[in-house]
C-alpha cells in the first residue's frame, strides 16, 4: 500500500515539474526582448509566420490527400478520374 502512495505522489511531482517547464518556456518567449522596434517590422514577422503556416497547412492536406488515395481501391481511382474528364469535357461544351 505504501508503494502506491509512493508512486502517486511522484507521479503528481513529475505533472507539477512538467507543468511548471512548460509555463516557464512560454513566459520567455513573450517577453520585451522578442517585440518588434517598428510597425513595419511587426508586420514583416507577421506575414513571415502566415507564410510558413499556409506552406504547412498546404503540405499537410497535399499528404492527407495522398493518403486518401492511396486507401482507395484501383478501381475507385479509374471511376473518379473518367468523371473528371467527363466533367471537363461537358464544361468545355457548355462553353464553347
Amino acid at each position: 500500500m505504501r508503494a502506491f502512495y509512493a508512486m502517486k505522489i511522484t507521479t503528481f511531482f513529475q505533472l507539477f515539474l512538467l507543468c511548471l517547464a512548460l509555463n516557464s518556456t512560454a513566459c520567455r518567449s513573450a517577453g520585451p526582448g522578442n517585440a518588434p522596434a517598428s510597425v513595419e517590422e511587426a508586420e514583416k514577422q507577421l506575414a513571415k509566420k502566415r507564410k510558413k503556416e499556409v506552406k504547412a497547412a498546404e503540405k499537410e492536406m497535399k499528404r492527407a490527400k495522398k493518403e486518401h488515395w492511396k486507401r482507395q481501391s484501383k478501381a475507385t481511382r479509374k471511376s473518379v478520374k473518367r468523371n473528371e474528364r467527363r466533367q471537363k469535357k461537358l464544361a468545355r461544351q457548355r462553353r464553347g
